[in-house]
């Protein structure tokens, strides 16, 4: 018996042996398999992965209505109350941590953020060891650099204390490792990763939509007010200014159609197309194309050709309180909020007919995003061609009125000269110029960021971080809403805490 034992324990050793022979001396390249060995070869593969880097930055699609529904700008809509549930979750503020939307946005930043890792983790020398150099490489990790940081921007805002790692990609067997890092601690690194991106990137990109160094000036001056840190704000939000690289648009309107996209006032725009749209609606990767927009649109919308919206699902809906903060006058009101029902009597030719009123109706939508005939392909919901206006001139005019206001030494003569143009664009005079000092100003210049981004995705962050949610919010918890609940999937995998009273 311990024969046989012994000479089966041998065959056995002797055929892992060969079994781990062959393996070794296997070459997946005979069977025509591309391995990690075979990335990063050349500048061509680099620059194709940085483009890889950009492609989970659209699947943030949903951080914009969340933005506007969790505040007093928008309620979510839809057909009834159980209609999309996670955003009805999120517009009661009666959140849980299983909310698939907040999972997706989850996901989609670490993606991003592990895909910019593996490009640091080869940037000196690539898997087999070998440096590639090439000229633009500096610049092009620029690009990285700013969207690591803009990735951490969205979970930080959004969640609070979050993991945080740059070094490397990580794996499945990484995920218990994983602890929260205290929010001062993501700052610091976003802070770093778009200070870097400054030093290298240029002021002007040949292809449109890519990213510059005053689309990284504007977010570090973005993510230093949120820190309050108002003095360094206001000096970087002057570099995106003196150089009058950018002017306010005379026609509000013509920013958010088509033919406006990446136009004089774009600092930074997400890029979405319908050329080759594809089909994904069990991911957060769910098409090419603006998956939000399809979300705005009137139910069951119909016309004459001559109408040019498409129809939708009626979520994401403006308020009447919005509707009415815009004083007479105020031409931003009719680009932003569209009274479907006094659209219908002022164009009788167009015979529109459109479903019931939907869930939490207001008889308002979303007119900045309002899907238009002819801007999608494929599977229609997911392939809207409209980009994400997401850092504007007119903002970082805003920013920089609030930054010089608040800073250690205010300057509201410059404060007041930056809130008035974006103001003389929206009345079309200077009658409606500001001339307040001190917190009235603040508020004012609070108040305009409201009128001028609503729709856009920064009126719930902009009340927490002012200190007003719980004054303007309906509903709202102080300790509690002024971050959401971290992902009940990533609690029960990685052992992560949850945030307070969730």
């Amino acid at each position: 018996m311990n024969k046989i034992k012994i000479l089966a324990g041998f065959l056995a050793f002797i055929t892992l042996f060969t079994a781990c022979k062959k393996w070794v001396d296997y070459d997946p390249h005979d069977d025509f398999k591309i391995t990690e060995l075979d990335y990063l070869k050349s500048e061509t593969d680099y620059r194709t992965m940085a483009i890889s880097v950009y492609t989970p930055i659209q699947w943030l699609n949903q951080t914009v209505p969340i933005g506007d529904i969790a505040s007093d700008n928008a309620v979510a809509g839809g057909e009834n109350a159980s209609d999309v549930i996670p955003l009805q979750q999120i517009d009661d503020l009666k959140v849980i941590p299983v909310n698939s939307t907040l999972l997706e946005l989850w996901k989609a930043s670490y993606e991003g953020i592990n895909r910019a890792n593996y490009m640091q983790q080869y940037k000196a020398k690539n898997l087999a060891g070998e440096a590639v150099e090439f000229t633009g490489k500096e610049a092009l990790y620029g690009e990285v650099y700013f969207l690591r940081a803009y990735y951490y921007f969205n979970l930080v805002k959004i969640f609070g204390d979050v993991p945080l790692f740059t070094e490397k990609r990580l794996g499945l067997s990484d995920s218990k490792t994983l602890k929260r890092a205290p929010k001062a601690d993501v700052y610091k690194q976003i802070e770093l990763d778009l200070t870097n991106a400054i030093l290298v990137l240029p002021a002007i990109q040949n292809q449109k939509g890519r990213i510059t160094k005053y689309a990284a000036q504007a977010l570090l001056g973005k993510v230093l007010l949120y820190q309050q840190k108002f003095d360094a704000a206001a000096t970087m939000l002057e570099n995106v200014i003196t150089p009058n690289a950018f002017s306010l648009v005379t026609d509000f309107g013509s920013i958010f159609l088509t033919t406006g996209e990446n136009g004089p006032e774009s600092v930074f725009e997400i890029q979405y197309s319908n050329i080759s749209p594809y089909y994904n609606w069990g991911g957060v990767n769910r098409g090419q194309g603006n998956h939000s927009v399809q979300q705005c649109g009137i139910r069951g919308l119909n016309g004459s050709s001559a109408m040019p919206y498409a129809a939708g699902w009626s979520t994401n809906l403006p308020t009447v309180n919005l509707a009415s903060a815009y004083a007479a006058g105020d031409k931003r009101k009719n680009v932003t909020v569209l009274d479907i029902e006094a659209y219908k009597a002022a164009n009788p030719s167009f015979n529109i007919t459109y479903q019931v009123a939907p869930y939490k109706n207001t008889g308002l939508y979303n007119q900045k995003y309002l899907p238009r005939k002819d801007e999608t392909s494929g599977q229609v919901e997911l392939n809207y061609l409209n980009n994400f206006r997401t850092i504007r001139y007119a903002e970082v005019l805003l920013m920089a009125a609030e930054a010089n206001n608040r800073a250690t030494a205010p300057n509201d003569v410059k404060a007041q000269s930056y809130l008035n143009l974006v103001r003389q664009r929206a009345f079309g005079d200077m009658l409606h110029n500001i001339s307040a000092t001190g917190t009235a100003l603040r508020q004012a210049i609070w108040d305009e960021r409201r009128l001028e981004l609503a729709m856009e995705g920064d009126r719930f962050f902009d009340l927490v971080r002012t200190g007003q949610a719980a004054a303007k919010i309906t509903g709202f918890v102080a300790g509690k809403n002024e971050l959401f609940p971290i992902p009940q999937e990533e609690i029960d995998i990685s052992g992560l805490t949850q945030n307070p009273n969730y």
